[in-house]
Formats: C-alpha cells, structure tokens, sequence
C-alpha cells in the first residue's frame, strides 16, 4: 500500500507499435532541469491532474464501467499525458468503434495540449466539445512502482501499455521532454549499458520485461493475463554493493538486483543469482 502523505498519484503509458526491427516504444527525454530522473529516457506520463476526477468522465468514456474510481482516474491521466506529451489521442467520435485519426488528433492537439497541460481544460472538457469518447479501453494495466520511501521525491505510478495509433504524429511536448524516440526495448537496454542513455531502474526492468514480447499484439495479451504486482523497492548492502529488492511475483525475473548508484538514481547492473 502506498502513503498518500509521502507519495503522488501517477500514470504512465507504453506507447507500441511493429517496426521492422521488431517491437518499438515510443520514449522521451526527460529536460535536464527536472527535478525528478533528469535527462533520463523514459515513459510518457505524470501526476494525476484535479481534471482526471472530472465526474463527467465515465459517462464520456469507454471501458470503465466496472472499474473503481481510482482505476479511472489513472486511465484518464494516462490518455491525457499520452495526448499532452506525445499527441496521442486516445478516442473515438461518438457513434464510431475506430480510434480517430491522425489528422484530427493532430489538429485537435493544435488547440488543446497547451491549455491541458496548463490545468486550464480537461479531457471531459475536450471530450464534451468535440463529441468525442475517451478509449480507455485501449489501456492495458501493466506494472505498479513506488518509488522507495529514502527518496526525496515519491510517485506511486501505474503503468499501462496501449497500441499506438499508427497514423498519429508522435512528438515531444518540448518542455518537460526535449527529445522523443521510437526505439526496441533492447537497443534501449544496449545504448544505457553503453552510457549513451540514462535509465533509471523502474524503466530499464519495465524495458526488460516488454523486451519477452514481440509484437504489439503479444505484449497486449501478456499484460492482460500477467497480474500486476506493486513493486516498493528496499535497498541493502551486500559485499560493498548496493542491492535492490523487488517481490520475485513482479515478473522481472528476480528479486534482487547490484546497482549502481549515479546521479540520475540508480542504473541495473546484473541480477543477483
């Protein structure tokens, strides 16, 4: 369980598509005067909004019927950072089954991303006005982190994984990120290893964990039989090393991890066996 005291809410969203070489991830570069994972590649996503409790919203949105009130907020939170960080507009026309397209997120972007990411709209706002449904259906629970409780800084961040809309215009927001990629899961693992990347712990195991699957529609398909397990690291020392423990249940393929300790957090050296 996580301290609402100690910890913020947030969403982050896995953005696939099939690429020639295989699975791809859309991932930002976080600005270097963050004050959380500076410079690091990473997940689109953020904290939770007063918008995404909008209660307007399950009644303009897809897929949430059976879920909590948290749930939902989540999944708002997730399609709203997809579409203020990236351009991605999760959701249909109302009367339509198909995902809108590329042309109309794009130009719905044009007038929206600015004034969501500024609070001054909501995704019910957005929905309302453009006869739109949000396709929270989409989104598929893939991993539960908080970040450990010796960190200055604590999110309690639920990931989801979704299919990218193959005709929307993927790009960075130019603010909190300063570069976008679409990049496979291990390349991203190989350029970190290399030191050309920085990845912070949570997203190298995550990377590593989509990594299994190779195609978009595999990756889905794990995640929605995979349970999703919250993962609250604690760390100790053994033999000099700093030790990272996680429950073995998360599916990572272990439960403890040598890390190294940088200035962006902590970088996975090699799995304890």
């Amino acid at each position: 369980m996580s301290d609402s005291a100690q910890t913020r809410l947030a969403a982050s969203v896995v953005l696939a598509r099939d690429g020639e070489a295989g699975l791809e991830l859309f991932m930002l570069v976080r600005h270097h005067q963050i004050d959380f994972a500076s410079g690091a590649l990473v997940f689109p996503g953020g904290s939770l909004d007063p918008t995404d409790s909008d209660p307007r919203l399950r009644a303009v949105s897809d897929g949430v019927a059976d879920v909590s009130d948290e749930d939902c907020r989540l999944r708002v939170a997730a399609a709203r950072e997809a579409f203020e960080e990236c351009g991605v507009l999760l959701a249909r026309l109302n009367g339509s089954d198909a995902i809108v397209d590329g042309a109309t997120a794009t130009a719905l972007g044009a007038r929206y991303r600015t004034a969501l990411e500024a609070g001054e709209v909501g995704m019910a706002d957005i929905a309302e006005r453009e006869g739109l449904r949000l396709a929270l259906d989409q989104l598929v629970a893939f991993a539960h982190w908080i970040t450990p409780a010796y960190m200055p800084k604590r999110f309690d961040t639920h990931f989801f994984v979704a299919a990218a809309p193959l005709d929307h215009t993927l790009a960075h927001d130019g603010r909190e990120a300063v570069d976008s990629v679409w990049i496979t899961p291990d390349q991203a693992i190989a350029e970190a290893d290399a030191g050309q990347r920085k990845v912070i712990f949570p997203t190298r195991l995550n990377l590593q964990k989509i990594s299994q699957s190779r195609t978009v529609g595999d990756m889905l398909a794990r995640s929605r039989t995979d349970p999703v397990v919250t993962v609250l690291p604690t760390v100790s020392k053994r033999d000099g090393q700093r030790i990272m423990h996680i429950p073995i249940e998360a599916g990572y393929g272990a439960a403890d991890f040598a890390v190294n300790q940088t200035d962006s957090g902590v970088v996975p050296v090699k799995p304890q066996t």
